[in-house]
């Protein structure tokens, strides 16, 4: 589309130039060219219409293309995991993923249209030259590649000074974030103020990047425009000359000078435009570097173990290659068996599991304990599909579970963390997140499960009350019953819990037990536990330290 509506223009700059020397030619005779006049007229109004439809199919495809890179860009990061998420910092993820993206509209809008141009608008006035004054021609298409070699070669220069302005943007963004996010730590240890200097330093090193970068657009502006200038005066002197020697007509020298700034003008105006642009490529380059899983900036996949913060609702420093939505085969309708066999999870600087062999059978109840840092959360994250084992397999039903369609298989699941996370919506929101087509009555149900509903009925809104960020105006208890009604509305067949009781009061702890022991009753359970009422429930307790898996009596014993 664009270019068609390039070539439109190239060929309304060539009309309206030979119109307005006509009717300027005739005009100096004392006569006034009807139809050089009424050609110019619509040769304006049909350019001013291309314009206008040149930037609205630019701006639509500006949008179109910034959405569908946010949205592969959600979901690259869900294909990552929250492993690759946990060794980020998500103020750059965000910076990349909103101003980021949306410097793509000077690229869109500026950059590219103003290319096409570029293209056929020298060729059109180099075409119409050649037929009106080919010596003129002639000196205009040995300058015209100046303009691009000069611009190539102060956009190297450029391109390196807006890549730094853009880290340190980002740097910036995600160091703002972190600051605000931690600003009640900072407050109590009073360190806020220190902070202040440093997203100060920090501004003033983004500050001096970019008039860097300024300077540099500014030179070429100059270099481009002093080539461009002395290319039409080494036009425009020697059509003079012949004008007055007789050499040319009057009408064809006012076509000559008319059309020889149009030639050089869409190159100029294509440099300036790709200055303006670079920050949405530097952008564009990282969100591909996401996209594609290489080593971006500033979203660089994890090649060794990254522990996520504590009581993260993720599993703890884990990369994931197997996609999302894959269509592999699917698992019957309830899954039997699940194996882990010789099973290890390997990093650059450590392992996490070693060897696990291990059957859960449907309707098993298994309780996890050991050390921070053993493994126990990777075990969990094999099965949510967030890790690939780097040897052996898990297997569902005798189905490898990296072959399946992970999307089918987490429908599967009921997955309560440590600290569900809570989103800036409704309580019932909240809760149907797993499943968001749910009736009324299931909800309330589930609710009722959950041993929220007394919860409920002192909200303001009840269901229908707007949480802050993160669950903001609910306690931890309370977070945490969130998190077990949307395991209860999820009714899946199989339920993970990563110590569901950590870090609650006695009271509220009691409430959550009760409601985990009705969450896991006649399911498929594997649960990360410390507290004694929950392994007591337990139909096997196993013990994972160093990586490796063995299995305990009641007493503390190992089996076998």
């Amino acid at each position: 589309m664009l270019g068609g509506l390039g070539v439109l223009t190239a060929l309304l700059v060539v009309a309206q130039a030979t119109a307005l020397a006509v009717l300027l030619a005739t005009a100096f005779d004392g006569r006034l060219h009807r139809g050089a006049l009424a050609g110019l007229v619509a040769a304006v109004a049909a350019r001013a219409a291309v314009v206008w439809a040149q930037g609205t199919v630019a701006a639509r495809a500006a949008a179109t293309v910034k959405a569908t890179l946010r949205a592969d860009l959600l979901g690259a990061v869900g294909r990552h995991g929250p492993g690759w998420v946990a060794g980020q910092r998500a103020g750059q993820l965000a910076t990349l993923a909103g101003r980021g993206l949306d410097a793509l509209d000077a690229y869109f809008t500026g950059y590219l249209p103003q290319l096409v141009l570029s293209v056929t608008v020298p060729v059109a006035v180099l075409a119409r030259l050649v037929l009106a004054d080919w010596s003129s021609a002639l000196i205009i298409l040995v300058t015209l590649p100046l303009i691009p070699i000069f611009g190539a070669l102060l956009g190297w220069q450029a391109q390196v000074a807006t890549e730094r302005q853009w880290r340190r943007l980002a740097r910036l963004g995600g160091h703002f974030l972190d600051m605000v996010a931690g600003l009640a730590t900072l407050r109590a240890f009073g360190r806020s103020r220190a902070q202040v200097d440093v997203v100060r330093r920090m501004a003033d090193r983004h500050r001096v990047a970019t008039m860097r970068t300024l300077r540099i657009a500014f030179l070429s502006g100059l270099v481009l425009e002093l080539v461009a200038t002395l290319s039409v005066a080494l036009v425009a002197v020697p059509v003079g000359i012949r004008l007055l020697g007789g050499g040319l007509t009057l009408t064809t020298a006012l076509l000559v000078l008319l059309l020889t700034p149009e030639a050089y003008l869409p190159l100029r105006a294509a440099g300036a435009r790709f200055h303006a642009s670079m920050e949405g490529l530097s952008a564009l380059n990282d969100a591909f570097a996401v996209l594609e899983g290489a080593d971006g900036r500033p979203a660089a996949a994890p090649k060794a173990e990254v522990p996520a913060p504590p009581g993260a609702e993720v599993p703890a420093g884990v990369p994931c290659s197997t996609k999302s939505g894959n269509r592999g085969p699917l698992l019957p309708p309830q899954p039997g068996e699940i194996r882990f066999e010789a099973v290890t999870v390997a990093y650059e600087r450590t392992t996490a599991l070693r060897d696990v062999t291990l059957t859960i059978r449907p309707g098993e109840r298994i309780a996890v304990v050991g050390p921070s840092g053993a493994g126990k959360s990777t075990l969990l994250g094999l099965l949510l599909g967030f890790v690939t084992p780097t040897s052996g397999r898990v297997t569902v039903a005798g189905v490898d579970l990296a072959t399946v369609d992970l999307d089918d298989w987490r429908r599967r699941l009921a997955w309560v963390p440590q600290r569900a996370h809570l989103f800036a919506t409704t309580l019932a929101d909240n809760i149907r997140l797993g499943a968001p087509e749910t009736r009324p009555e299931a909800l309330a149900a589930a609710v009722r499960a959950a041993a929220l509903d007394e919860v409920v009925a002192a909200l303001p809104d009840g269901l229908e009350t707007r949480l802050g960020e993160r669950g903001h105006g609910l306690s931890s208890g309370q977070r945490q019953r969130v998190a077990l009604a949307r395991a209860f509305l999820r009714d899946a067949p199989v339920v993970l819990l990563d110590e569901p009781t950590a870090r609650l009061d006695t009271a509220s702890e009691a409430v959550v037990l009760d409601a985990t022991r009705r969450l896991v009753a006649g399911r498929t359970a594997l649960l990360v536990a410390h507290r004694p009422a929950l392994l007591a429930d337990a139909d096997r307790i196993l013990r994972v330290v160093d990586g490796r898996v063995t299995e305990l009596t009641r007493t503390g014993e190992v089996v076998g």
